[in-house]
């Protein structure tokens, strides 16, 4: 139940930061609403890691550089969000991004990338992608 109500969370905020972040370009521009989303996500992070003292610095050695990158994916995240949601809306920004998820998901689940134990895919899951897929094209028209 915890997991449930946490990816709730995390979607909810995933769409508030967008819509926050194309508030915040049509200001001072997309890179910077990237960049001071990431400084205060940085800054964010920072302190309530110094709160709870969960610091495990020295785990740093054990993570391959690749998974160390991941900011640098949020940025293009960011601006890839303010971008669509400019563009077509936030609904079918989020359409679109839930469908470019699932299927990079589906990708990685399927060939075990990224050290992920292979799943083999099934027909309701080729069949729940189509459906998402069919409801974002009633959704655009």
């Amino acid at each position: 139940m915890r997991g449930i109500i946490f990816a709730f969370l995390g979607g909810a905020f995933i769409t508030l930061q967008g819509v926050a972040n194309a508030r915040i370009s049509q200001g001072i521009g997309t890179w910077q609403a990237a960049t001071l989303t990431q400084f205060t996500g940085f800054i964010v992070a920072l302190i309530v890691t110094l709160i709870l003292r969960d610091v495990k610095w020295q785990g740093f050695k054990k993570v391959k550089p690749l998974y160390l990158s991941a900011g640098a994916y949020a940025a293009v995240i960011i601006f890839s969000n303010v971008t669509a949601i400019r563009h077509i809306g936030v609904t079918l920004t989020v359409a679109l991004v839930l469908i470019a998820q699932l299927g990079l998901t589906f990708l990685m689940d399927h060939f075990g990338w990224f050290g992920l134990e292979k799943q083999k895919m099934k027909l309701p899951q080729f069949i729940g992608i189509a459906m998402m897929v069919a409801g974002v094209v009633i959704l655009k028209f």
